[in-house]
């Protein structure tokens, strides 16, 4: 078995100091946003389990090419690609998936202590009730990501510079809400469609129902960043706008270029240079990159930080054509896809079968769609 740990985390702890947040109380316990209430009992209400939900008995092959197509890795194609053996490709393969999700345990490490900064610091009591709920779910996620990095993949990276960047900006500044717009809109926002890539396309059962779960919560984080940011930047002046605006553009120039792998090709001893300029320029990288932003652009435009550069930005990036896309309805076809898993899951232990009627294969289908005709 390959050493955990490709970099040693003696190597790559990290601490924030100099903070300077500010806590808020409120002590007017009678009141709250009949919307932010009703998020946060759905919060309540859809709290779970990893131990209990998910079937960790299911044994994963790290090199097994089911559970990520050849054509789906981003060095596919590259002279690199085409000089490895059978053996050295899914080795590669390997190191991708937990590179992966690596990425993905860190940024819920993050949205964790976000989430937690939120209770301390916003100044809306509501706010603080659901804050709570999401604190409990990023926990619950870490822990699962954790164990399947640890128990299945037996491999983990560390964090990807660019994460690194935005998280360090999101907690580091004061004020509460650039920490909802740094994790709840930004990083959970692109985080959610990169959920979707892997639940839709692994042929691994284990990931694919992790991803769906995670889905379903992270779905709610963005519906709250987006009702909380919304009613405050309806007060924000010129230049508190053009300043969160001016974040926005960095903080997607950062999530779209942290998708390129760099400490993945120089672990395994290839020209990183080389295939980072090829994942960079590839056409099948260049459209996973764009649907990374299919949450991000119309929450975005929904909370009105929609100004000239930020716009820009977004049709630099080719993305502008999700602006309209209907968010509540993405998250409601993460809700159904989820409560699907669980009936299949619950089949399984039964020892019984589900029908499968398309259904879930239809809404993917129909998404993409959407997101191509708007």
């Amino acid at each position: 078995m390959e050493f955990r740990y490709p970099v040693p985390v003696t190597e790559t702890g990290w601490n924030i100091t100099d903070v300077g947040t500010t806590v808020a109380f409120d002590w007017q316990y009678d009141t709250g946003r009949q919307r932010m209430l009703n998020l946060y009992q759905k919060g309540k209400d859809k709290q779970w389990d990893s131990i209990h939900r998910i079937d960790w008995d299911h044994e994963v092959d790290p090199t097994d090419q089911n559970l990520l197509p050849d054509e789906v890795m981003p060095i596919f194609g590259s002279a690199t690609w085409e000089r490895l053996s059978r053996a050295e490709k899914d080795r590669a393969r390997h190191h991708y998936l937990a590179w992966t999700n690596s990425q993905f345990l860190h940024g819920e490490q993050g949205a964790l202590v976000c989430s937690a900064k939120i209770v301390a610091t916003v100044p809306q009591l509501d706010s603080k009730f659901y804050a709570a709920t999401q604190t409990m779910d990023e926990a619950r996620h870490v822990e699962t990501y954790a164990r399947y990095l640890n128990d299945k993949l037996q491999l983990t990276y560390p964090i990807d510079g660019s994460l690194k960047a935005l998280l360090d900006q999101t907690i580091s500044d004061g004020r509460w809400d650039f920490t909802y717009l740094g994790m709840q809109v930004m990083i959970e926002g692109v985080a959610l469609a990169a959920f979707s890539m892997i639940r839709d396309f692994t042929g691994d059962p284990l990931g694919k129902a992790i991803n769906a779960y995670v889905m379903q919560d992270e779905a709610r984080h963005i519906a709250f960043g987006r009702l909380a940011l919304k009613d405050a930047y309806a007060e924000l002046s010129e230049g508190e706008r053009a300043e969160r605006e001016e974040f926005v553009v960095e903080a997607s120039y950062l999530l779209r270029d942290r998708f390129l792998a760099r400490e993945v090709w120089e672990t395994l001893g290839y020209d990183a240079d080389e295939l980072t300029a090829y994942v960079d320029q590839h056409q099948m990288m260049g459209e996973f990159r764009k649907a990374l932003f299919s949450r991000v652009v119309p929450t975005v435009k929904d909370i009105g930080l929609w100004g000239p550069k930020v716009q820009a930005a977004y049709q630099d990036m080719g993305v502008m054509h999700f602006q309209d896309a209907d968010i509540d309805e993405l998250s409601d076809s993460d809700d159904r896809i989820a409560e699907e898993m669980e009936a299949l899951l619950a089949a399984r232990i039964e020892g019984r079968t589900v029908p499968q009627d398309g259904s879930r294969a239809a809404e993917i289908a129909a998404t993409m769609a959407a997101g191509d005709e708007s």
